[in-house]
Protein backbone atom coordinates (compact mmCIF):
# COMPACT_ATOMS: atom_id res chain seq x y z
CA UNK A 1 0.00 0.00 0.00
CA UNK A 2 1.42 3.52 -0.97
CA UNK A 3 -0.80 5.23 1.75
CA UNK A 4 0.46 8.95 2.46
CA UNK A 5 3.55 8.43 -0.01
CA UNK A 6 3.70 12.31 -0.80
CA UNK A 7 6.30 12.01 -3.83
CA UNK A 8 7.07 9.20 -6.89
CA UNK A 9 9.87 7.50 -6.27
CA UNK A 10 10.68 8.59 -9.48
CA UNK A 11 12.92 4.98 -10.28
CA UNK A 12 15.85 6.17 -7.68
CA UNK A 13 17.13 5.99 -4.19
CA UNK A 14 16.22 8.45 -1.70
CA UNK A 15 19.89 10.35 -2.44
CA UNK A 16 19.71 10.54 -5.90
CA UNK A 17 16.00 11.52 -5.88
CA UNK A 18 16.39 14.52 -3.56
CA UNK A 19 19.31 15.55 -5.79
CA UNK A 20 17.27 15.54 -8.76
CA UNK A 21 14.64 17.44 -7.34
CA UNK A 22 16.61 20.09 -6.01
CA UNK A 23 18.52 20.67 -9.37
CA UNK A 24 15.43 20.82 -10.86
CA UNK A 25 13.91 23.53 -8.79
CA UNK A 26 17.36 25.06 -9.11
CA UNK A 27 16.78 25.44 -13.02
CA UNK A 28 13.26 26.08 -12.80
CA UNK A 29 13.71 29.26 -10.32
CA UNK A 30 16.92 29.96 -12.73
CA UNK A 31 15.66 29.86 -16.30
CA UNK A 32 11.64 30.21 -15.50
CA UNK A 33 10.89 27.33 -17.47
CA UNK A 34 11.82 24.03 -17.83
CA UNK A 35 10.97 21.01 -20.18
CA UNK A 36 10.90 17.62 -18.34
CA UNK A 37 9.04 14.68 -17.86
CA UNK A 38 5.49 14.96 -16.57
CA UNK A 39 5.98 12.88 -13.29
CA UNK A 40 9.32 14.50 -12.38
CA UNK A 41 7.30 18.42 -13.18
CA UNK A 42 4.54 17.01 -10.86
CA UNK A 43 7.39 15.91 -8.16
CA UNK A 44 9.31 19.24 -8.34
CA UNK A 45 5.99 21.68 -8.36
CA UNK A 46 5.25 21.29 -5.05
CA UNK A 47 9.16 21.81 -4.09
CA UNK A 48 9.17 25.00 -5.81
CA UNK A 49 5.80 26.15 -4.63
CA UNK A 50 7.12 25.69 -0.72
CA UNK A 51 10.63 27.41 -1.87
CA UNK A 52 8.35 30.75 -3.30
CA UNK A 53 6.25 30.59 -0.29
CA UNK A 54 9.13 30.92 1.78
CA UNK A 55 10.48 33.78 -0.55
CA UNK A 56 7.37 35.52 0.31
CA UNK A 57 7.89 35.33 4.03
CA UNK A 58 11.25 36.96 3.98
CA UNK A 59 12.50 36.19 7.51
CA UNK A 60 15.68 35.07 8.04
CA UNK A 61 14.85 31.53 9.17
CA UNK A 62 13.02 31.13 5.40
CA UNK A 63 16.15 32.42 4.00
CA UNK A 64 18.34 29.68 5.44
CA UNK A 65 15.95 27.18 4.93
CA UNK A 66 15.59 28.13 1.43
CA UNK A 67 20.09 28.17 0.83
CA UNK A 68 19.82 24.99 2.53
CA UNK A 69 17.60 23.43 -0.54
CA UNK A 70 18.34 24.93 -3.57
CA UNK A 71 22.11 25.18 -4.98
CA UNK A 72 22.75 28.74 -5.78
CA UNK A 73 23.19 31.00 -3.27
CA UNK A 74 22.64 34.34 -5.40
CA UNK A 75 19.57 32.82 -6.74
CA UNK A 76 18.17 32.62 -3.12
CA UNK A 77 18.92 36.15 -2.77
CA UNK A 78 16.90 36.96 -6.39
CA UNK A 79 14.06 34.83 -4.78
CA UNK A 80 13.72 36.32 -2.23
CA UNK A 81 13.94 40.10 -3.43
CA UNK A 82 11.07 39.62 -6.05
CA UNK A 83 8.93 37.41 -5.00
CA UNK A 84 6.70 39.82 -3.10
CA UNK A 85 6.38 42.09 -5.94
CA UNK A 86 5.53 39.15 -8.16
CA UNK A 87 3.66 36.79 -6.02
CA UNK A 88 1.88 39.10 -3.60
CA UNK A 89 -1.50 38.95 -4.66
CA UNK A 90 -1.14 34.92 -4.87
CA UNK A 91 -2.02 32.43 -2.92
CA UNK A 92 -0.19 29.68 -4.44
CA UNK A 93 -0.58 28.26 -8.02
CA UNK A 94 2.98 29.56 -8.51
CA UNK A 95 3.37 27.02 -11.20
CA UNK A 96 1.71 25.57 -14.51
CA UNK A 97 2.84 22.17 -16.17
CA UNK A 98 1.60 22.00 -19.95
CA UNK A 99 2.03 19.15 -21.20
CA UNK A 100 3.96 18.30 -24.61
CA UNK A 101 4.28 15.78 -27.31
CA UNK A 102 5.97 12.34 -26.00
CA UNK A 103 9.46 11.82 -26.46
CA UNK A 104 10.61 10.57 -29.50
CA UNK A 105 12.83 7.74 -28.23
CA UNK A 106 11.24 5.99 -24.90
CA UNK A 107 7.84 7.30 -25.73
CA UNK A 108 7.60 8.95 -22.38
CA UNK A 109 5.01 11.53 -21.36
CA UNK A 110 6.82 15.07 -21.65
CA UNK A 111 5.42 18.39 -19.86
CA UNK A 112 6.70 21.61 -19.75
CA UNK A 113 7.16 23.14 -15.88
CA UNK A 114 6.98 27.40 -15.88
CA UNK A 115 6.53 29.52 -13.26
CA UNK A 116 3.58 32.03 -13.60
Amino acid sequence: MRHSCRVPKLGRPTDQRRALLRSLATQLIRHGRITTTKTRAKAVQSEVERMITLAKDGSLAARRRAMGYLYDKQLVHALFDGAEERYGSRNGGYTRVLRTIRRRGDNAEMAIIELV
